[in-house]
């Protein structure tokens, strides 16, 4: 029996997520006898696969190139998981919704700094008018919630899905209480 492609995506957040797969410890040698890691942070992969069995998305989609790599991902994905919070919610990047893109670049690039105040226009991805979780941008088929999951969440849940079943969002919102 080949092996699973499993591949891991880090948009707008702060990479905890991944860190929390990463203390999965040891079971990450079970996993991998059931998937190789075809695309990740964490392995030296710059194209994105043809097809993926399963990707998980960390972060929010907070610009275009983040809906433009999520769009993608989605396309080549059979199935596609959130995980943590700013991908099941938007969480922190999410606090700039009320402001919009130019009330928060405006602070962070003219009124904090301290020399050559300047919004810089062709190094930035364009910011979305609103952040999103990735549900409000593609089809997401699992959603594993916390700021980060347990990593107790985390491999049940990829457990699971290399056992061709459909984890119990219910149970991985108990992990880590």
């Amino acid at each position: 029996m080949s092996k699973l492609k499993l591949c891991t995506v880090w948009l707008d957040g702060c990479s905890g997520c991944h860190m929390s797969l990463l203390d999965t410890d040891e079971r990450l040698l079970t996993l991998l006898e059931h998937v190789d890691i075809v695309y990740s942070p964490l392995v030296d992969v710059k194209e994105f696969p043809a097809m993926a069995d399963i990707t998980l998305i960390e972060g929010s989609v907070s610009t275009d190139e983040d809906l433009e790599k999520l769009r993608k991902v989605r396309r080549h994905t059979r199935t596609l998981v959130a995980l943590g919070d700013c991908a099941v919610t938007g969480n922190v990047p999410a606090m700039r919704n009320p402001f919009g893109p130019e009330p928060c670049l405006e602070r962070a690039y003219l009124d904090l700094a301290e020399t050559h105040p300047q919004v810089p226009r062709e190094t930035l991805p364009v910011l979305l008018p609103k952040v999103l979780p990735v549900h409000e941008a593609v089809h997401v088929d699992v959603h594993i919630p916390g700021c980060p999951p347990p990593a107790d969440a985390i491999f049940h849940a990829l457990y699971e899905l290399v056992q061709k079943k459909r984890p119990n969002v219910k149970k991985l919102t108990r992990f880590g209480r």
